[in-house]
């Protein structure tokens, strides 16, 4: 998370808390809790640090799943870096909603496998984005002209992208479009074209690398499939379940099964040690424009 989400603002003498924003809406006490990492933080800053010196933060956490941390973690990136959705959601207002998620009230978990837009309605957030609306021919013709390939990663890609954000822009021509997949556009959001341009440009192999994996697990899942259908057509032809011949079918299917998994969990790995080397360089460029770098 973002260290703005530690600090108090205000102060003559800023303090980072021990616990974020939206635990202090909790009306929790940062006094209570331990947290190493903003300690370090505030004594290398000569920030007063307020919490506990020591303690067992695991023990701690609101939300104990780890993959649903990391979800409520993405989507937070999202909403810091998009000057839209700020403009037009208090953070106040995010955290209620993040609140009521994390206690089940909403029955739903943020999700990075869709927008940040379907984040926000999910989570009975409204945002706009329709200040630099492009219309569906327009769309169409850049997904055309790109070959429905993202121009950042090379992978398959739908979404119609400003180079320049939107929020910063105000710019529609078709000159500043470009295709990019669901997943370069979030990890791009508001960043400047020149920067996401400039860091993207420093991990070219790593971008051949996940269009390679796209087209193995592509052609593995298309396999797999085509092995799921022969087999429930067997079963249907010969009447029965328990069959040496379909058991051994589906033990290749099985086999073939780990292959994707194993060949997905090391996608998914390198998909997200991309992203956080994209979100270290636009947070690095952005702390150099700053005095007060936390």
């Amino acid at each position: 998370m973002d260290s703005l989400h530690f600090k108090q603002e205000g102060l003559m003498n800023p303090k980072l808390t021990s616990i974020c924003d939206i635990c202090l809406m909790r009306d929790l006490k940062p006094e209570d809790y331990a947290n190493e990492t903003v300690a370090t933080f505030a004594q290398s800053l000569l920030y007063t640090f307020v919490g506990k010196k020591e303690g067992n933060p695991e023990r701690d956490w609101i939300v104990k799943n780890k993959k649903n941390r990391k979800r409520y973690e993405a989507f937070l990136q999202d909403y810091d870096g998009n000057e839209i959705a700020r403009s037009q959601i208090k953070r106040s207002d995010l955290n209620i909603a993040i609140i009521k998620s994390e206690d089940g009230k909403l029955g739903y978990v943020p999700d990075q496998g869709v927008t940040f837009a379907q984040n926000l309605e999910k989570l009975g957030l409204e945002v706009n984005f329709q200040l630099n609306e492009v219309d569906f021919i327009d769309r169409e013709r850049i997904r055309a002209k790109y070959k429905y390939r993202c121009q950042y990663c090379g992978r398959r890609g739908r979404s119609v992208d400003h180079k320049d954000p939107v929020s910063l822009s105000h710019n529609n021509d078709l000159n500043n479009l470009t295709l990019s997949c669901a997943e370069c556009n979030r990890i791009k959001s508001d960043m400047p074209y020149q920067l996401f341009i400039k860091l993207n440009n420093g991990i070219v192999d790593i971008n051949k690398k996940l269009v390679k994996y796209e087209n193995a697990l592509g052609t593995l899942k298309e396999e797999f499939e085509h092995r799921r259908r022969y087999l429930a057509a067997q079963v249907h032809l010969k009447g029965v379940i328990n069959d040496p011949e379909l058991n051994a079918i589906r033990k290749q299917n099985k086999s073939l099964q780990d292959a994707i998994d194993s060949l997905q969990s090391d996608y998914d790995d390198l998909r997200l040690t991309r992203k956080t080397y994209f979100d270290t360089g636009w947070k690095l460029a952005r702390i150099k424009e700053k005095k007060d770098i936390i």
